[in-house]
């Protein structure tokens, strides 16, 4: 499988670099950015082919991974439109809607969308995936071995969720670190130092996900497991949810899930 990069920043170079680790051939990998250290960096790093401008050689793909800023890419596909005649088109843009992708590349439709999230860089990363009607089954899959190879990935029926996905687990990492934030602040304001505080917080996160990504049981059974009656954890979970600490974070999604849907209809303009 040949798969082609338009754009080669941290996401592609991440998407590249677990490719490798899975048996992909360098040989079988291309980059187009714009920017000649770029170039040079993917090359030497990885030896794949990188060059600064769209050629035949880069369109004779089975993939082609849309991997250039969402705010840059009706200009990006410009050089495209009309040239494609087979790979399946992976955009991993955000907010970027299939029909306006279609558009700028003069009616292209084999389409997938794909929000990876910045865990991603460490091959930790979870994608969500959403495929126009007209990708059959192959594509599909050709499109999720390239996004698996760094996370997990889930494919969504209806591309309007794909809104819900970037404010769950799109931004999610973000509602963690600040998580981690608090924690650490904490911590220092019982006295510990800086780098004790940060290693508590974070490997208390990082033991809290696992234990709950390896466990049959949901969150929920898990926290009451750690919470005993007229204990340090109750007391804890009460000042939480006298702060409406639950409630906020769900409403806290529900406005990125909001926003997400104004910036695809503000980049989808013409």
């Amino acid at each position: 499988m040949r798969i082609s990069f338009l754009g080669g920043g941290n996401m592609a170079t991440a998407l590249i670099g677990g490719m490798l680790e899975r048996g992909f051939g360098a040989s079988d990998i291309q980059v187009v950015d714009l920017q000649a250290d770029s170039c040079a960096r993917l090359a030497s790093r990885f030896g794949v082919r990188a060059v600064g401008a769209v050629d035949d050689a880069l369109l004779d793909c089975d993939v082609l991974v849309l991997a250039v800023k969402p705010q840059q890419m009706q200009v990006a596909l410009a050089s495209l439109a009309g040239r494609i005649a087979r790979p399946v088109v992976v955009s991993i843009a955000a907010g970027l809607r299939v029909a306006d992708l279609s558009r700028w590349m003069g009616g292209y439709r084999r389409l997938v969308r794909a929000m990876p999230n910045t865990p991603a860089l460490i091959g930790a990363g979870v994608t969500g995936l959403y495929a126009d009607p007209s990708v059959d089954a192959a594509g599909r899959a050709a499109a999720e071995r390239v996004l698996a190879a760094v996370g997990s990935t889930v494919w969504i029926g209806e591309e309007a969720q794909m809104d819900a996905v970037t404010a769950v687990s799109g931004s999610g990492p973000a509602y963690v670190f600040h998580f981690i934030e608090a924690l650490e602040a904490a911590g220092a304001s019982l006295g510990f130092d800086a780098a004790t505080a940060r290693r508590l917080a974070i490997d208390t996160v990082l033991g809290a996900a696992k234990l709950a990504a390896d466990s049959d049981e949901g969150p929920g059974v898990l926290r009451e497991r750690v919470t005993s009656k007229g204990g340090t954890t109750e007391a804890a979970l009460a000042s939480m949810a006298a702060s409406g600490v639950f409630d906020a974070i769900v409403r806290a999604v529900h406005a990125a899930e909001v926003r997400g849907r104004e910036l695809g209809e503000q980049l989808g303009k013409d």
